[in-house]
């Protein structure tokens, strides 16, 4: 029964049950403040698919990411709140800075292999702090940046709304799975896959490791750059604290318990998470004793997330019936990837 449920849940047709859920969710939701808090998943969720392309693809460890998404959002605010900039040329902008940062920091960084390289970039992060903490004439230091303006309805819709900025986020982050699920599907999706497995054995395929880990860097710092920028618009304010690393650590918490390296997984482990967090704001100093050992047990036995441990057990399932490949439908392409990579191997 379990397995004609998981039949169900990998049918070709469920990614548009999920997305007519996600457009009705206003209408479910009991007020303002669920819609505000399942908008925030959404674009945590546009930051770790992000995330998801450097480390979970590429099996580079970046704990710079972050970094990344305070300096999207930061020059949205900036160009908004201090040279009165339009909010979508801003936008483009805080995405651009994003992909040009990313370009020179993993020009770099990505020399280093491993440990080495997530020191690195942990280095980067907190020089991001740093600057934004204590660069009062361009920052404003501590006191942050306010008055950052809404997203530009054009007359048509007011962004200041809940519901409308959520419907608006709702289709970044559509696009945003959409383009994943391209990208991992493509040539240059299993080019990352297989750097991942190992950067001797893609070199001996005649892959340029160096090009295509700093693309994958690049892409995902626009994503964070995208989300930064998105949160920056719904919230209105942005600190300093924004490029903390707890952010970043957060992130890594969302990814590993949706599951590093699949399509969902992001989606899964941010919603998932954000809502656990917010059922336990009840429970105040005393949430974190809960939510730790809750945590620790997820990793200990979804050790490849819930996206993960799912499509591993349905895949094995398959098997154990004796049905082809083509047979099981998986939501996530990195899989099977990673499976042929390792068969080539």
């Amino acid at each position: 029964m379990l397995f004609k449920l998981g039949r169900y849940l990998m049918h070709p047709a469920s990614k548009y049950m999920v997305l007519v859920l996600a457009l009705l969710f206003p209408f479910m939701a009991q007020n303002d403040y669920q819609i505000y808090v399942m908008s925030l998943a959404f674009v945590w969720a546009i930051a770790i698919y992000g995330f998801n392309i450097i480390t979970g693809y590429c099996g580079q460890l970046n704990l710079a990411h972050g970094g990344f998404f305070a300096i999207g959002a930061y020059t949205l605010a900036l160009l908004t709140s201090d040279h009165g900039w339009n909010y979508w040329p801003a936008f483009l902008s805080a995405m651009s800075m994003t992909a040009v940062l990313g370009v020179l920091v993993g020009a770099v960084s990505l020399r280093l292999k491993e440990h080495y390289f997530s020191i690195f970039t942990l280095c980067v992060g907190f020089i991001i702090y740093l600057l934004l903490d204590k660069w009062d004439e361009l920052t404003h230091g501590p006191l942050g940046v306010r008055g950052i303006a809404e997203p530009d309805g054009f007359g048509l819709v007011s962004f200041r709304e809940t519901t409308p900025m959520y419907y608006l986020i709702l289709v970044f982050l559509v696009f945003i799975v959409w383009f994943t699920g391209r990208l991992s599907r493509s040539l240059l999706g299993r080019t990352f896959v297989a750097i991942r497995n190992g950067d001797d054995l893609a070199q001996s395929l005649g892959i340029n490791l160096m090009r295509n880990k700093i693309l994958a860097f690049a892409l995902s710092t626009t994503y964070a750059g995208m989300a930064g920028a998105l949160w920056a618009g719904m919230v209105r304010f942005v600190g300093p604290e924004a490029a903390a690393i707890d952010y970043t650590f957060d992130m890594i918490t969302y990814m590993l318990v949706g599951g590093i390296g699949t399509l969902w997984g992001p989606l899964v482990g941010t919603i998932g998470m954000v809502w656990l967090v917010q059922s336990m704001q009840f429970l105040e100093e005393y949430r974190m004793v809960i939510f730790g050992p809750l945590l620790v047990i997820i990793v200990i036995f979804f050790p490849l997330g819930i996206t993960g441990t799912f499509l591993t057990s349905m895949h094995r399932k398959a098997q154990a019936m004796g049905l082809g490949p083509k047979k099981v439908r998986t939501a996530s392409k990195v899989v099977s990837a990673d499976k042929e990579a390792e068969s080539n191997a």
